[in-house]
């Protein structure tokens, strides 16, 4: 097996097929989690499943029902669940080595190239990598640490609808209020620019971009601007939570401009948009800006194996030995996962495929969109898509998108949900979904849509 099987060969074939949902091997299941794991359990709150086995971009559930995958684990098996060519690795090296804390393995070393290979034009060469715990928020904490020991600084600049992760350094960044609220103190010295969203904003693009440039600007130079002492710039190039919100064009290199005049570490959090996802390696490659940190978890893992990389410029290598750590950051297996991830999305050309599909689904969505006032925008890149729902008066429907979730699940498609409000259609398939997968999904899809819209006329 050189470069594994063609992205057609990976699915359960009699995608989707399914009866009364849940059924009662996946009631079974879903109470006993119920009654003994923590309450801190939410996803099957909003598709009550137990899963059993996947490949590529199809899910089986407890009880036989068999769906069409169209948010991947929330971004995290861009090559499809049990991908064969990934797991060949990952076999042969569970049997001979798992854990290595730092040492020098072929494993890691081989990931740390790869990564070199498909960073941006600004960082291929002149990169480093540290791994750290295995989750996506504990490469935002390096980014945080990475800032701080480089500059001497120790405020943080954000941005409003962002999502970083779930410990203390990155829900200080994150912006959603309710998520943290129970858990402040968290560190001090954090300001939240507005990230443009000209849907929200009521702004043409280019004045949503000049706005959250001069509010980040005032806040980096402005002597009143209330941060006394920045260590740096965190974004997401695409925000994932928020609602897959796209800035327009020249957001980004602004973000860069003002980084570089202050002497400002930048930092990308590509942990849900990289990695292909967007049809470039990375999200930030659309724009061609050079991040000087960039955050990698999600997809890093290979087929969902836990493991975080904080890539930065070499400049900022200047931690000591054990200045960074974490038991978990020599976990080879997920590094083998990893490597032959990315060698699978080279030679089946995903990149292009992500963008050929993800167009395709952004019109059938707009087609949609022609006869239902509701869905008020399209917007995203590559396999990474949302569409936003609103009624007459601007508000967000964000019971419109759980009846569109319910109508999916019930019929063998498996979609999420984003924005502040829950009013984000979010798609985010395996870059494996072929196109007659996608098809039938967004034949699901555009029948949740019509029902749902019509759903939610009636009861006005």
């Amino acid at each position: 097996m050189t470069a594994g099987p063609p992205i057609e060969e990976l699915h359960f074939e009699d995608a989707p097929d399914v009866g009364s949902v849940p059924g009662p091997r996946s009631q079974k299941l879903l109470a006993k989690q119920k009654r003994i794991d923590s309450s801190a359990v939410a996803y099957p709150e909003d598709i009550p499943i137990a899963f059993k086995e996947g490949k590529g971009a199809t899910l089986r559930d407890a009880d036989g029902n068999t769906f069409i995958d169209m948010f991947a684990g929330i971004g995290v098996l861009n090559v499809g669940h049990a991908n064969p060519y990934v797991l060949e690795a990952v076999h042969e090296q569970t049997d001979r080595l798992v854990h290595t804390v730092d040492f020098p393995t072929e494993a890691r070393l081989d990931l740390i190239e790869k990564l070199d290979e498909i960073a941006p034009t600004g960082l291929a060469g002149q990169n480093r990598v540290v791994f750290g715990g295995p989750t996506g928020s504990d490469a935002v904490e390096a980014s945080i640490k990475l800032a701080k020991y480089n500059t001497g600084g120790d405020g943080l600049i954000a941005f409003r609808g962002s999502y970083h992760g779930a410990t203390s350094g990155a829900m200080s960044i994150t912006s959603n209020k309710g998520f943290k609220e129970d858990y402040t103190p968290l560190l001090g010295d954090v300001v939240h620019a507005p990230y443009p969203h000209p849907l929200r904003d009521g702004k043409p693009p280019q004045e949503s971009v000049d706005h959250a440039l001069e509010e980040v600007k005032e806040i980096v130079e402005d002597p009143y601007g209330g941060l006394a002492n920045p260590a740096g710039i965190f974004v997401e190039p695409i925000q994932g939570e928020g609602g897959i919100v796209t800035p327009p064009e020249g957001f980004l290199q602004g973000l860069r401009d003002i980084a570089t005049d202050n002497d400002l570490p930048l930092v990308f959090d590509e942990i849900q948009s990289g990695l292909g996802r967007t049809g470039e390696w990375w999200a930030s490659d659309w724009a061609g800006v050079t991040p000087d940190v960039m955050t990698s978890a999600k997809a890093l893992g290979g087929i969902g194996f836990p493991l975080s990389a904080t890539m930065y410029h070499e400049d900022l290598d200047t931690w000591g030995s054990g200045d960074h750590a974490g038991t978990y950051r020599g976990h080879v297996v997920g590094m083998r996962a990893g490597t032959r991830a990315i060698e699978y999305i080279q030679e089946h050309d995903l990149l292009a495929h992500a963008r050929d599909l993800g167009a395709d689904i952004r019109a059938r969505l707009r087609a949609v969109g022609d006869s239902t006032d509701e869905l008020v925008e399209v917007r995203g890149t590559g396999l990474f898509i949302g569409a936003e729902f609103r009624d007459a008066d601007g508000e967000p429907l964000g019971d419109v998108v759980d009846e569109i979730q319910d109508y999916c699940f019930e019929h063998g498609v498996l979609v999420w949900k984003a924005g502040r409000h829950g009013n984000v259609l979010r798609l985010l398939p395996p870059l494996v979904l072929t196109a007659e997968l996608a098809d039938v999904a967004l034949d699901v899809i555009a029948d949740g849509i019509d029902h749902a819209t019509a759903e939610a006329a009636s009861t006005v």
